[in-house]
């Protein structure tokens, strides 16, 4: 609870302001922060985005962050207390970045594979995320900075995500979707919640008083706010009586001045209004920039290495999936001193570190595979090779570019020039020092292109509003380019559309302009922005990339493949249509593989694909999206340095056609969530189809028997031994199966989990307390929670589909 002086303050400042302050208290100022009002001695509150690196109010390389492996890899190390250490690097990132509240963690579930955030959230399984979300929360706030626990809920795909309405049963949605919020509330006590774009059961979220005056603040007790998500709002009255506190971006909202209106209609009560602004101000106070009021942190924890907990938590999250002796051992570990290895894929060379969308930062730094594994092993021990391509689209210029930006008036007045780290300008709301928006009428980009490769590169643009592309004498495009999307943040996140081809030499430099005149957006909330100049280096051919690849792995000991997804594959934006990798990587990789019987496949994918070679190669390593350490931490993971901590926090299906739950799409607005309580593990246990690696799954460099278990009051104690060569670490999970399962309910659901480590013939012992809730569901009929006595079975093991040990206990009334 707050102490008396931050309560007191809040009411003194409270008291001081008239209607008008109030209600532009609570919307945004600009694109990510609150208003800041002298006269109660209040500063601007400052959001950023931040699930994987806080990016700051500039969306720019200009200012990098500390870039973390994605959400889903979080999840797979298993580790809350690790996660929670994330959590205070991403505080004292944020407190360097002057930014008080943090738009994270994404708690949403994996209701199916094809999900286009699928990579942003943590698993499908709500007490799993439940564990790890409050581990992230907890570690952010003992910072001193904020979280907004997001997207309340529901918002578990990408299709007409602005306005599809989910029709969820009370049951799934207390049990699945809401569980990992109610979990968060009550363990970490978030400072914020963010209210999802999408409808739940006929309301929109951000107006929805059943789910966020009812169940959020009544039954669960949460005392933050509640921020829209961007954009996310829909009416004034509707939002203020929903429960919505604060209306983001602004300043053009659906508060402030037509929120005043309606209270002098008689449509709000002045008293609602004062209810949202006691939360914002005790937000800002626990900030710190409340006059008068304690800020809820004063110590801050110890400084982290960002670099070094970054390679850590991609070890611990990388999952073995399989591990394959070839003559007297596993392939993996590599012997560094005495095994020649081909490295091949795009990705290997140029990672693929983080997913599309909002979470995206630009990192000072990333380190490749081909970086990491150069260091770790001896001169001459590697090759690499290309392989094959993974996409046909381009991406914003950066490679050989040096660029600038030239800013004028309608007048043809220099307004501001300044430097671009890429061919990417992205400016929302809080545009550079120098350039007024209303001002502003076309930006020049310009600057000069060294290839490193000859051959025909092409050149594209993105964005809305007029362009003239010219590259050295040739002029590629002259033109309009509109929106071709019912999503605007197709804006920020669509590919460049390809403009023409230039031939070049390498090592040769060319001039570059781009030319535009932005489209200003009559009603848009908030001053945008935002365009690229789009680059595509030649084509090699895919016959000879293959065939060099093919040879490669020929003449080494170990091939290591990396494969990959690509930001047109997993993004924000869209849901996915296949889990099949882009490109012929599918292909290489078989191909690979008939000429090296040791050969490791790298999956650098922040969700679930196919793998239609796996059974075929030696050893699969799912590395996700692991942040800018990602070669260095793979590099040890490779060569035994390190083992592979982590353990699947989602089902891996063999193919699509086999998933369980597939339909993201809405028919007449509508997605009904007709799987009801059947997602990940809970639907594979009922399905004939075998995934190709379950819930829980994942293996180290040693191996474990599990000796016994027993029960002491709420607590369970497991033992398990080391049967192994090396010291490991191992996952114990378990999973709570009513004997007598009622028809239309699960089979079993993880009810707890405990790392434990020890080394060769050592035994160590995991102690789980089991919740309360694990033995109880939700009543509709009695809108409460109803225990469930009878007889269980405690089933205990190293994943959902492998448990070795049973207890049977009974639970009474």
């Amino acid at each position: 609870m707050e102490n008396e002086a931050t309560l007191e303050a809040v009411e003194s400042a409270l008291v001081k302001l008239d209607l008008d302050a109030k209600t532009r208290l609570l919307q945004g100022q600009d694109m990510w922060s609150l208003p800041a009002l002298p006269e109660i001695g209040l500063d601007s509150l400052v959001m950023s985005d931040g699930p994987v690196g806080v990016r700051g109010v500039f969306w720019s390389p200009d200012d990098p962050s500390i870039l973390l492996p994605s959400p889903t890899a979080m999840a797979a190390t298993w580790d809350p207390e690790l996660v929670a250490r994330a959590g205070v690097l991403l505080a004292q990132e944020a407190r360097r970045k002057g930014v008080h509240l943090l738009l994270a963690p994404t708690v949403n579930m994996h209701r199916t594979p094809v999900g286009g955030r699928h990579f942003e959230a943590y698993s499908e399984d709500p007490f799993l995320t439940g564990a790890i979300g409050s581990a992230y929360v907890r570690g952010v706030q003992s910072g001193g900075v904020g979280t907004t626990v997001k997207h309340f809920v529901a918002n578990d795909a990408e299709t007409d995500r602005f306005f599809v309405d989910n029709i969820v049963s009370p049951n799934a949605l207390r049990e699945l979707y809401l569980a990992p919020f109610e979990t968060i509330v009550r363990d970490a006590r978030p400072w914020a919640i963010m209210s999802a774009y999408n409808s739940v059961n006929g309301t929109t979220m951000s107006e929805h008083d059943e789910l966020l005056n009812g169940i959020l603040r009544g039954e669960w007790g949460f005392d933050g706010c509640v921020v829209s998500d961007w954009m996310g709002t829909r009416s004034t009255v509707g939002a203020i009586l929903g429960g919505l506190d604060i209306a983001m971006p602004g300043p053009r909202s659906i508060y402030g001045e037509l929120l005043a209106a309606a209270v002098d209609r008689g449509e709000v009560d002045e008293s609602v209004v004062d209810d949202a602004v006691r939360r914002v101000l005790l937000l800002a106070a626990r900030a710190g920039v409340l006059e008068g009021a304690p800020a809820a942190v004063t110590e801050f924890p110890a400084a982290v290495d960002g670099r070094a907990l970054t390679r850590d938590i991609a070890r611990r999250s990388f999952v073995l999936a399989r591990n394959d002796a070839r003559g007297d051992a596993p392939v993996l570990p590599i012997d560094a001193a005495d095994t020649t290895v081909a490295l091949i894929g795009l990705a290997a060379r140029d990672a693929r570190v983080l997913g599309g969308g909002s979470a995206m930062v630009f990192p000072e730094s990333v380190i490749s595979p081909l970086d990491g594994l150069t260091a770790a092993l001896p001169e001459g021990a590697l090759s690499y090779s290309v392989g094959a391509t993974l996409s046909d689209e381009m991406g914003a210029a950066e490679r050989g570019f040096e660029l600038r930006a030239r800013c004028y008036d309608a007048d043809g007045t220099l307004l501001r020039e300044l430097d671009l780290p890429s061919g990417m300008v992205t400016w929302m709301g809080t545009l550079p020092e120098g350039i007024d928006y209303a001002a502003l009428h076309t930006i020049e980009v310009l600057g000069t292109f060294t290839p490193r490769a000859s051959g025909s590169h092409r050149f594209g643009t993105k964005g809305l509003g007029q362009f003239t592309l010219t590259v050295g004498d040739e002029t590629l495009f002259e033109g309009d380019q509109a929106l071709e999307s019912t999503d605007p943040f197709e804006l920020f996140f669509g590919a460049p559309k390809d403009r023409g081809a230039v031939e070049l030499a390498a090592g040769t430099p060319v001039e570059v302009v781009l030319k535009h005149t932005p489209v200003k957006m009559e009603g848009s909330p908030i001053d945008i922005v935002s365009f690229s100049l789009g680059h595509r280096e030649p084509q090699q051919d895919p016959e000879q990339l293959m065939a060099e690849a093919v040879e490669a792995a020929k003449q080494a000991d170990v091939a290591v493949v990396v494969v990959a997804t690509t930001e047109q594959v997993e993004s924000e934006g869209f849901d996915r249509t296949t889990l099949n990798l882009p490109g012929r990587q599918d292909e290489l990789v078989a191909r690979v593989a008939a000429a090296n019987p040791r050969t490791v496949v790298v999956v650098n994918a922040g969700s679930p694909v196919e793998m239609p070679w796996r059974n075929d190669v030696a050893a699969v390593l799912l590395s996700w999206f692991p942040g800018q350490e990602a070669g260095a931490a793979l590099a040890d993971v490779l060569v035994g340095l390190a083992e592979p901590g982590g353990r699947l926090p989602t089902t891996w299906p063999a193919t699509l056609a086999d998933c369980p739950v597939t339909d993201v799409t809405p028919v007449d607005g509508k997605l009904v969530y007709t799987e009801d309580l059947f997602i990940g593990y809970r639907a594979w246990d009922r399905s004939d189809a075998v995934p190709a690696y379950p819930f829980g799954h994942g293996l180290g460099y040693t191996s474990w028997a599990y000796e016994g278990v027993e029960r002491d009051g709420d607590a369970i104690s497991v033992t398990v031994r080391n049967t192994g060569s090396r010291r490991g670490r191992e996952v114990v999970q378990v999973y709570l199966a009513p004997v007598d399962a009622e028809a239309g309910r699960p089979a079993r659901a993880l009810v707890g989990f405990a790392t434990v480590e020890a080394s060769p013939g050592a035994t160590a012992t995991a102690t789980i307390t089991l919740p309360r809730r694990a033995f109880e569901i939700w009543d509709e009929s009695r809108r409460s929670w109803a225990h469930r006595p009878g007889s269980y079975d405690l089933q205990v093991g190293p994943s959902s589909a492998d448990r070795p040990l049973t207890l049977r206990i009974e639970i009474v009334e």
